[in-house]
């Protein structure tokens, strides 16, 4: 029996969740399993994976062999790394306690690369929204200056109009002012010649 690694579906539509089983080869993707070592969901960034190590790690070194996708994932949790380093024991190059040592550095090393990346996520992301917030101010003064300039040249408007009503007023006074001038001009002459009457009527009296 050709016994497999593989991801096995669940979740719901939309969201799946694969489990990590092992299994034969020949029984169908979400059919009978040998045992279950692990659960990995990608919905998450970065993407969430529950494994038993211990148990990957026996069944890569006893042959089980993983599905391409499983095979990235133990080589991420250094599954592979560790069967290696314990060739390197069986042989004979180091003992068991080096070999521990030099997966926790390289563990260690990951984490940081991890940590790394987060943080950088996490920058990228404050840079992001700080760039959004300021392109956001900067269109909010354009509508404010826009909305200011055409408040102020309505104003002018206004005002050209009532400056040219007001001029057309006062240019309309005077020329009612001289039309109303000639009139007046005969009652004041009439008077005149009424008093020069008056002085002849008295002479012509006592000739009487």
């Amino acid at each position: 029996m050709a016994t497999r690694i593989r991801l096995q579906r669940g979740g719901h539509k939309g969201y799946p969740i694969y489990s990590i089983v092992i299994a034969d080869s020949r029984s169908p993707r979400d059919g009978k399993f040998t045992e279950k070592i692990g659960l990995f969901n990608p919905n998450t960034n970065p993407s969430t994976l529950n494994l038993n190590f211990d148990r990957a790690l026996y069944w890569v070194e006893v042959g089980a062999q993983p599905s391409d996708t499983v095979r990235n994932i133990l080589k991420g949790e250094g599954v592979y790394l560790m069967k290696h380093l314990h060739g390197g024991v069986k042989k004979g190059a180091f003992d068991e306690a080096e070999a521990q040592k030099r997966f926790e550095a390289w563990k260690a090393a990951k984490e940081q690369k991890i940590e790394a990346t987060v943080n950088e996520e996490t920058k990228a992301k404050t840079e992001a929204k700080s760039k959004a917030l300021e392109a956001e101010k900067k269109m909010n003064e354009t509508i404010a200056k826009k909305v200011a300039d055409k408040k102020a040249a309505v104003a002018k408007a206004k005002a050209e109009a009532e400056a040219k009503k007001a001029a057309e007023e006062a240019a309309k006074a005077p020329k009612e002012t001289a039309e109303a001038k000639p009139a007046e001009a005969p009652a004041q002459e009439a008077a005149p010649a009424k008093e020069a009457a008056a002085p002849a009527k008295e002479a012509a009296k006592p000739e009487a």
